[in-house]
C-alpha cells in the first residue's frame, strides 16, 4: 500500500463514486484497456484528511529530501505544535532557529511562511473554498506562493482534495508509462501527453495512476508527496 502521510486521517469513503466505471472511459483506447486488465481496478483514492494548507506545508517539507527525512523533519516540525500542524499564526510566530531546529532550510521556512500568510489572507482556501474552485483556479492561485510549483498543486487536487480528472503532464513517471503504453521511443512531451490524454476526460486522475503503475512495473514506487519508497503504486499519499 503506498504510504500514509504522517498525522492524517486515512478512514474516508473514495471520492470517486465512478471509480468502478473508469474501464469504461480509459478503455477506448485498446493499449489502455489491455492495461487496466493486466493490472486490474484503479485504486486510486483521494482525501487524505488535510487541508490545502496542510497539505502545502507537507510538500515543502520533503521537497528534494528522501521519504524517511522528510517525515522524521515533518515530525520534528509538528511537534512544536502538540503533533499537528501549527496554525498559520503560530507557524509565524516561532522563530527562524525553532524551525532550522527541525531541519527546516532557510529556503522552506521562507516558503513555509509564506503559506501561512497566505492562508491568513485568504489566498490559501480553507477546504469548503477549495471544494467551490476549479482545478485551473486552485493551480492559478496557489503557484503564486514561493517554493510551489504546478506539479505540486496537481498532486494536492489528486490526493488531498481527491479531483477525478488532474493529468500531471510534467510528472516523468506519467511521461514515462505513456511511452511504454505506447511503445514509443522517447517519452512525449509534456504538450504532446496533454493533447493525448484529452479524450479520457473525466477520469485523468485514474488515468496518471494507471501510467505511474506502468512506468513503475517490477521497480519500488516513490510516493508524489513525500518521497517514501514502497513496492506499491500509489493508493493514497
Amino acid at each position: 500500500m503506498f504510504p500514509k502521510a504522517a498525522g492524517l486521517s486515512h478512514t474516508r469513503p473514495s471520492p470517486f463514486p465512478e471509480i468502478h466505471n473508469v474501464s469504461d472511459t480509459l478503455g477506448i483506447d485498446p493499449d489502455i484497456a489491455d492495461v487496466i486488465k493486466r493490472i486490474g481496478p484503479c485504486r486510486l483514492r483521494g482525501q487524505d484528511g488535510a487541508t490545502p494548507y496542510q497539505a502545502l506545508l507537507r510538500a515543502i517539507t520533503g521537497q528534494q529530501l528522501h521519504g524517511r527525512a522528510a517525515e522524521a523533519i515533518l515530525g520534528r516540525f509538528k511537534a512544536l505544535s502538540d503533533g499537528d500542524f501549527p496554525p498559520p499564526e503560530v507557524l509565524l510566530s516561532y522563530p527562524d532557529p525553532t524551525l532550522r531546529a527541525c531541519g527546516l532550510s532557510a529556503a522552506k521556512i521562507l516558503a513555509m511562511r509564506g503559506v501561512a500568510q497566505a492562508r491568513l489572507d485568504g489566498i490559501v482556501p480553507g477546504r469548503e473554498e477549495a471544494a467551490r474552485l476549479t482545478d485551473e483556479e486552485l493551480i492559478a492561485r496557489l503557484i503564486t506562493l514561493r517554493g510551489v510549483g504546478r506539479w505540486t498543486v496537481q498532486m494536492i487536487l489528486m490526493f488531498t482534495l481527491g479531483r477525478p480528472d488532474v493529468m500531471p503532464i510534467d510528472d516523468f513517471g506519467v511521461r514515462a508509462g505513456w511511452k511504454t503504453v505506447k511503445k514509443l521511443h522517447v517519452p512525449p512531451t509534456p504538450k504532446t501527453l496533454a493533447a493525448a490524454t484529452e479524450r479520457f476526460a473525466p477520469h485523468r486522475s485514474a488515468l496518471a495512476w494507471y501510467l505511474w503503475r506502468v512506468a513503475g512495473e517490477g521497480r519500488n514506487w516513490t510516493n508524489p508527496l513525500t518521497g517514501d519508497v514502497s513496492a506499491s503504486p500509489p493508493t493514497s499519499p
